[in-house]
This record gives structure tokens, C-alpha cells and sequence, in this order.
């Protein structure tokens, strides 16, 4: 049985790998992608996290890992599909294999929402997506659209209009929720064009997307459609075993759930601010918190 099974490996399970490795803790960290990094390697312009002035998401991302793998962490690739409760901890059963261990560090972070409008799960992977930097590529020089007003959103806006002819970016209220400096670099480029106080209410085309709707009745020729509206938790694996508050799990600083000997880190958790850096922050309190657990049980 080990110390500990870190569950992700964003920044906030890629924190706490270093920190575990340090505390010399019996762990491995299991992540379903075989890229470590979380939803930060689809950022293409990351200015605000201390010592690197600008870089982009992969490059930190494998930063953080390499640091890990240096500091002795062990990834294993496999998906978990459950954790239940066994004697002296829980058994993790993935798709692979199965693993006991004492605690768990739930880092597995957030996934986006969905619009939920006609379309939009016709035309994924054929005009609809929610990674601007994985698929932005493939509508070089073409129209598209962005859906959004957060950090994330106007990035995408930005990115795109350095390779796509036109950037309609659509947002539902009548101002943007974005950092300032991304509001002004956004509505500074003339390649942006900004819809305000305005809701996409289809997706429509063939083969591939060839439009959207506005609920003002107005249609705009576009190639692509990304969308940016918000996340969800990923918390489905302990949504029975911890409490959870609007899908987010309910933990404090110290990370501790209401589950005995399972700390969430990261997007996950209930928390005013989600960014790489109070992730980062998440994993050194989880393992913190994962050593008192011990040395107490």
C-alpha cells in the first residue's frame, strides 16, 4: 500500500509530486494523458507566473515535470474509473491496474462547458472546439468565432487573430470579466470583433461549420467555433465519498475534504482564484496536510 496516490498531473498534482518526492513519501502520480500539464498547456501566453516574464503552457508544463521526474516522482499512464473505501485507505481501480494507498490527492482539475445549443455536439471536431491552441492551426486565414468574456476567451481571441482572416469574439454580457490588459490588447486589434450583450443560439453547416446564430437573429459566416464560457470540476471520482459544493469539492487551504485521507488540490477544490500559481500552492498544502494525516493515522 502506498503513502500516497496524487490523481492528475497539472500544476497542482505536478507541485505536489516535488513535495511528496521531498517529504519521501511511498507515491506514484497517475495521469490519463500522456502529457503531463493540465488544461495550462492549452495556453499559448502565460506573462504571470513568477520567473518566467512569458512563456507558453507546454513548455511550463513539461518545466514542472522534468522537475518532478528530477526529484524522483513516478508517473504512471492509466485512467482511474473509481476509489472506494477499504481498510487503513482506498483502492484506486483503473483501466489498467488497481493501487492501495493511505491518501489521495485529488488533483484532476476542471474541464469546459459546454454551450448546450443546437450544433455544438454535431460539429466537435469539425468546426467546434475548446482548445484554441490545439486546433487554431487548421483555420489559418479563415473566419471564426470565439465564445467568451473570461482570461481564457480573450486569449483565444487574441491567439487566433495572429493566423485566422477575422475574430468574432461573442460574450453575453455587456462588458468582459478578462484581466484589463487583455481587454485592451483585444479590443486594440482590428482583426477582433466584438459582440457584446450577445448569445449564440446555433451552430449550424454540413459537412463542417459554416455559421452561428445570435439571438438577435443575426448570422455570422464562420469556419470555427471556439468556445470559452467557464469549467466544471472534474470531481466525479469522489463525488460519493466527499463533500462537493456546485460540482467543485469543498476544501480549505489545507486542502482536506470531508473525506478521511483525501485532499483536493487544484481546480478541483472550492476556491476564490484558479490560476497556476494558487495550484502550485494547492499541491505544497495537500502534501503538507497528506504528512499530518500520517503521522497521526
Amino acid at each position: 500500500m502506498k503513502d500516497l496516490i496524487i490523481a492528475g498531473s497539472g500544476p497542482a498534482g505536478l507541485s505536489a509530486a516535488v513535495y511528496a518526492s521531498n517529504a519521501m513519501l511511498d507515491f506514484v502520480v497517475i495521469e490519463k494523458l500522456s502529457m503531463s500539464g493540465g488544461q495550462m498547456v492549452n495556453s499559448y501566453d502565460i506573462n504571470n507566473y513568477p520567473g518566467f516574464e512569458k512563456t507558453d503552457g507546454f513548455t511550463l508544463g513539461q518545466t514542472f515535470r522534468k522537475h518532478a521526474e528530477t526529484a524522483g516522482a513516478e508517473f504512471i499512464n492509466d485512467e482511474i474509473a473509481s476509489i472506494e473505501k477499504i481498510d487503513g485507505g482506498y483502492r484506486l481501480i483503473c483501466n489498467k491496474s488497481k493501487y492501495e494507498t493511505k491518501t489521495v490527492i485529488l488533483a484532476t482539475g476542471a474541464s469546459s462547458k459546454k454551450l448546450g445549443v443546437k450544433g455544438e455536439t454535431e460539429f466537435v471536431g469539425r468546426g467546434v472546439s475548446y482548445c484554441a491552441t490545439c486546433d487554431g492551426n487548421f483555420f489559418r486565414g479563415k473566419p471564426v468565432a470565439v465564445v467568451g468574456g473570461g482570461d481564457v476567451a480573450l486569449e483565444d481571441a487574441l491567439y487566433l487573430a495572429n493566423i485566422c482572416s477575422e475574430v468574432y469574439l461573442i460574450h453575453r454580457r455587456d462588458e468582459f470579466r478578462a484581466a484589463k490588459y487583455l481587454q485592451d490588447k483585444a479590443l486594440k486589434n482590428d482583426k477582433i470583433k466584438v459582440f457584446y450583450s450577445a448569445q449564440v443560439t446555433e451552430i449550424s453547416g454540413g459537412q463542417r461549420v459554416e455559421g452561428v446564430t445570435l439571438d438577435s437573429g443575426e448570422n455570422l459566416s464562420v469556419d470555427g467555433v471556439f468556445i470559452a464560457v467557464g469549467i466544471k470540476a472534474n470531481s466525479e471520482l469522489i463525488a460519493n465519498l466527499a463533500e462537493c459544493e456546485n460540482g467543485f469539492v469543498k476544501a480549505d487551504e489545507s486542502c482536506r475534504t470531508s473525506a478521511e485521507g483525501i485532499f483536493a488540490a487544484g481546480d478541483v477544490r472550492t476556491k476564490r482564484l484558479r490560476q497556476i500559481s494558487t495550484a502550485v500552492a494547492d499541491g505544497a498544502n495537500a502534501v503538507h496536510s497528506v504528512e499530518e494525516f500520517l503521522n497521526i493515522n
